[in-house]
């Protein structure tokens, strides 16, 4: 008998699953993927794009080829809620679907209440297919009055690296003097980073000629205002603030992890139903507590793909252990970056080269050219 598995989401560990069907496809397996895009961003090289060394299908995965080589059904769709009692997931527009096997990995929102009631151009940073046409926007806007005046609000890797990305373009495209970029930085700045690298990024956003603002923002008519009183102008925001899980997860029947996203446990498995996986920003490893960062999905790409063919077969699923430590290559606006390796840190042309040959070679697999077969069957 013919089973389901649903990947809801295209996210890293995703496409990782879809690269491994790609090689070898699984008998008496129908596959299904559902993403609103058919394309998926990588947010790695979202700060080289803004800055402008990359053109923005460098950046991104093109889904219809890659499910087609995977024999994957891609319905372009957005998740609305999800029943696991009754093995149920329910789209937009495509009604309701029933799965034997589901895998999440969807990602998260940002939490950008606080920053609401802000009158100037809003740009959150996820979905990225939103900020993407946001930012092109705003540069067009910035070009066309010959200034700009942007915040981004969020101290961690995100919000440096964008800022530091929006500098250095503004400033090529309409002179340093007519671009002003100011990060809010929270409590501080790159939280859980050791000192040297929270030092060298310091440096870098002085040097990039970046005003860097201590403490919380809310939004307000002019741009936002701190928690000293103090308001700050601006023509756009970026919010690069914390992540928040999806609305309809509360009601999915799923056990939660307190900060109310899947909580997963060994194996990437959900830990209150066995046929629910989930990888990414969605999921909150209960066992084996970690950041939400990109490396971490990655890393779980091809231990989810086993598991979720285990347990189409009725096995349990092999174990993962998440690395305690990530590597960190922030980028820096012009073609240099900075390495962050828990204390260690270094910085340089040579740290930007190091970066853009792992993004190139991480896209590059799933680049599908036309001599591209379909996976066994």
């Amino acid at each position: 008998m013919m089973k389901r598995l649903v990947l809801s989401g295209a996210g890293h560990a995703h496409l990782n699953v879809l690269k491994s069907l790609v090689r070898k496809r699984w008998p008496g397996v129908e596959v299904i993927l559902i993403s609103p895009h058919d394309r998926q961003i990588y947010s790695g090289m979202v700060p080289g794009w803004m800055a402008g060394h990359y053109r923005l299908a460098q950046c991104a995965a093109d889904l219809l080829p890659l499910a087609h080589a995977a024999g994957v059904r891609f319905i372009q769709d957005s998740v609305l809620g999800l029943d696991a009692g009754k093995r149920e997931i329910v789209t937009a527009r495509s009604g309701t679907l029933a799965y034997d096997v589901l895998s999440l990995d969807t990602g998260a929102a940002i939490d950008t209440d606080s920053l609401a009631a802000t009158d100037a151009r809003f740009l959150p940073i996820r979905p990225l297919e939103a900020f993407v046409a946001a930012w092109t926007g705003a540069l067009a806007a910035a070009k066309a009055k010959g200034r700009a005046h942007l915040l981004v609000v969020g101290g961690g890797a995100a919000g440096v690296e964008l800022a530091l990305a929006a500098r250095y373009r503004l400033a090529q495209e309409i002179g340093a003097a007519n671009a002003i970029v100011s990060l809010i930085s929270g409590s501080d700045l790159l939280p859980g980073h050791g000192k040297g690298i929270v030092s060298s990024v310091t440096k870098s956003l002085a040097r990039q000629g970046v005003v860097v603002y201590a403490g919380r923002a809310v939004g307000c008519p002019e741009g936002v205002q701190l928690a000293d009183g103090r308001i700050i102008a601006a023509d756009s925001v970026i919010a690069a603030t914390g992540v928040k899980p999806a609305e309809w997860l509360a009601a999915s029947g799923l056990a939660l992890a307190t900060d109310g996203f899947i909580a997963v446990g060994d194996g990437q498995q959900s830990v209150s139903h066995a046929a629910v996986f989930a990888a990414g920003d969605v999921a909150t490893r209960v066992d084996a507590p970690h950041a939400k960062s990109g490396v971490y999905a990655v890393r779980a790409g091809p231990v989810l793909a086993a598991n979720l063919q285990r347990a189409i077969h009725g096995e349990a699923p092999l174990s993962y252990v998440p690395q305690k430590r990530s590597l960190y290559l922030l980028a820096t606006g012009p073609r240099e970056a900075i390495l962050s390796w828990g204390p260690l840190s270094a910085r340089g042309r040579w740290v930007w080269k190091w970066k853009d040959w792992i993004d190139q070679r991480f896209m590059r697999q799933y680049d599908l050219g036309p001599e591209t077969c379909p996976g066994e069957s």
